[in-house]
């Protein structure tokens, strides 16, 4: 506040007769010079002028973005486990993490087609048991999780459980498949790949047959355990 005051001080307005008036050159210099020792008292070096000082403000300036950058990074990255603080894959230390039941529940929808429907009724696809097949599909699937999702923990799997029904409302088979462990981190990701392996091998038992069945709606129904608790899709 001093050195403000110092400042207003010395840039005291001139009188209008001496604006254009030799001395009027002479004493802003005056003042200029003033003005360079105050600064130079206060922050202990002489104020940046000229080309370097323009080269130090260029600096200055890039190194504040570079640290700015930095900043918005770890913000935007800061809700994402997997991803470092600069933006690369890492795969989270659950090293602190408590021990307990984690469960999760999860499920996929395949529209088969009038014809495709029927045939699965009937079972009388040509490679056999369509439902069958594709429950027992689901539960390897789980279990070779950390294997196919890069970033995924291997964890010991104490059950998996799939339900597979056709609806005929909209000539589908409904999955529904559920995942469980006692460990350090949660089974959502064990769940869906249960019920997308199991989606993808009825695509497969019935393909000769259609080309037009689609896979749809995979998704987390439901989770417990871990530091999140409980969670369920709302209706």
């Amino acid at each position: 506040m001093m050195f403000l005051r110092r400042v207003t001080s010395k840039l005291k307005p001139m009188p209008r007769s001496r604006l254009f008036s030799s001395d009027s050159g002479h004493d802003l210099s005056k003042v200029i010079a003033e003005l360079n020792q105050e600064m130079e008292f206060v922050f202990g070096e002489p104020p940046a002028s000229g080309p370097a000082g323009s080269s130090n403000s260029q600096t200055m300036a890039q190194e504040s973005h570079l640290v700015m950058n930095d900043i918005v990074k770890k913000e935007m990255f800061s809700g994402l486990t997997h991803i470092g603080s600069k933006g690369e894959a890492q795969m989270v230390d659950i090293s602190s993490k408590e021990i307990t039941m984690r469960v999760a529940v999860a499920s996929c929808k395949v529209i088969l087609g009038q014809k495709v429907f029927d045939l699965v009724l009937a079972n009388q696809m040509e490679k056999g048991d369509v439902l069958g097949v594709a429950k027992l599909a689901g539960v390897c699937g789980a279990k070779q999780t950390s294997n196919l999702i890069p970033l995924c923990h291997n964890i010991n799997l104490s059950h998996v459980h799939l339900d597979l029904k056709l609806n005929p409302r909209d000539l589908s088979v409904e999955i529904k498949g559920q995942a469980a462990s006692t460990g350090k981190t949660g089974v959502e990701m064990e769940a869906l790949t249960a019920v997308t392996i199991a989606g993808l091998t009825v695509y497969d038992m019935c393909k000769a047959a259609s080309k037009d069945i689609l896979i749809t709606d995979i998704r987390l129904e439901h989770k417990s355990g871990g530091k999140s608790g409980e969670w369920s899709r709302k209706v």
